[in-house]
């Protein structure tokens, strides 16, 4: 692997002694790690379903190394939404932002979804996690990972930092930043970001860190924490932009970062290498004084009747009284979160809470996304196949496969307890409505 000479050049200097052991470990293959989603299944349960052992990481009590050099992504569990498949180091932002049941959350710079479905986990379905992403291509990535890990309290939007913001003024209870970056601590992964690194990348991403910074700091409450990280070792990207920010903001000061892995930066702060069990990471985590100035505007929006086919379809499919707020646009029927919600219009709000169905000819047709929220319990009827069952496979490849002829209407798949999709029972087989785009080949 060969490295640009302005960043070795800098890395020696940065680490003096400690340089040949950070580039040492280009030589070796990068940290692989997966993060269990406490919102599907337990330790104990995901271990049986899984061919290579855990290895508990420093960064994140949800965070583990993976030792075996496998596809994670194939594993049925995987699909279910059991886990996420995550580099080591990442899960060190959002323990920094320690994310509290009931809070309000905004993870700005979101997709694919790795911090923000971190958040969701540890909010347990209490308060809103508000995922955005700037970059409209991304946006379905996003989407598609918070359904796949089950979470009801998201909205998603697609939306300029400035101006959701401004929108939300001193909304949130937390904010994370995940900056874009130059992405030094992906090199011994992705040559592409070695092919895009240069000196001049480094300082422009530093003035939009700045930038997307003094954008967020505008949603955050008097009291709120907001935490700043990059996957980068650059000083101009992390110190700096943090320095110039506290220039800038005497109500804000920083404060111990919590994350137990790594080294010290900024005294207060954290930064990961290679040598410290990740590919690279910084986070900072600051808190906001003062009083608050602005009350926020709620959504004076009233939940409509339930039509008596939704009615119908839940009573028939499962065994929970209906959660959320439901709401229509068009022929679709969402479940909002049961918080109050800001006015979204202008925001380009993606997707609000979950997508229940759509109307059909006087009927529901329900979405992947509902069933992916629940568990085995909460339904009628449900097919409980192991991870290892050619019947589980031939599902995720979107066929069509036996079930009993006593199940009529909806049924969930779950695979080894985790529901991973569903599909409509008649005359002994289950017809497929697992999504094209995640079926296996």
């Amino acid at each position: 692997m060969e490295l640009p000479q302005a960043f070795v050049e800098r890395m020696r200097e940065q680490l003096k002694e400690e340089a040949p052991a950070f580039f040492d470990s280009y030589q070796k293959p990068p940290f692989r790690g997966i993060r269990i989603n406490p919102l599907k299944c337990t330790l104990e349960n995901l271990k049986k379903s899984l061919p290579f052992s855990l290895v508990q990481t420093p960064f994140s009590p949800l965070s583990y190394y993976v030792t075996d050099d496998q596809k994670i992504g194939s594993f049925p569990m995987h699909h279910a939404g059991a886990f996420y498949s995550q580099e080591p180091s990442a899960s060190s932002a959002v323990t920094a932002l320690s994310p509290q049941p009931g809070e309000r959350i905004l993870d700005l710079c979101a997709a694919p979804g790795g911090k923000s479905t971190q958040i969701g986990a540890l909010l347990n379905g209490k308060g809103l996690l508000w995922s955005n992403e700037v970059v409209p291509s991304r946006v379905s990535i996003l989407l598609s990972n918070i359904e796949r890990m089950g979470i009801r309290n998201a909205v998603i939007s697609n939306c300029e930092p400035e101006h959701l913001c401004t929108s939300l003024p001193e909304f949130f209870d937390r904010v994370l930043v995940d900056a874009p970056c130059s992405g030094e601590g992906m090199f011994r992964r992705d040559s592409r970001a070695i092919e895009e690194w240069s000196p001049e990348h480094v300082k422009s991403c530093a003035v939009r860190q700045l930038a997307i910074l003094e954008s967020a700091q505008k949603a955050l409450t008097p009291g709120g924490i907001l935490v700043y990280s990059t996957c980068t070792f650059s000083q101009e990207e992390n110190e700096g932009v943090i320095q110039a920010f506290l220039k800038n903001h005497s109500e804000f000061e920083l404060i111990d970062s919590g994350i137990s892995g790594g080294r010290p930066a900024l005294t207060k702060a954290r930064r990961i290498y290679p040598m410290d069990g990740g590919e690279g990471h910084f986070a900072a985590k600051l808190k906001k004084s003062g009083e608050k100035t602005v009350e926020p505007v709620f959504s004076e929006s009233k939940p409509i009747k339930v039509p008596d086919f939704v009615q119908k379809f839940w009573k028939d499919t499962f065994t929970i009284p209906m959660f959320g707020i439901l709401a229509s646009i068009g022929d679709q029927f969402l479940l909002l979160p049961k918080v109050p919600l800001p006015i979204l219009r202008g925001l380009n709000v993606r997707r609000a809470g979950i997508l229940l169905g759509r109307e059909r000819k006087g009927r529901l047709e329900p979405e992947h996304a509902l069933f992916m929220t629940l568990a085995p319990g909460n339904l009628q009827h449900c097919l409980m196949l192991s991870h290892d069952s050619p019947e589980l496979k031939a599902f995720l490849r979107g066929e069509q496969i036996l079930a009993s002829d006593k199940l009529p209407g909806y049924a969930a798949v779950a695979v080894d307890g985790v529901i991973t999709g569903f599909g409509k029972c008649s005359g002994g087989f289950l017809k497929n409505h697992y999504p094209k785009g995640l079926r296996i080949h």
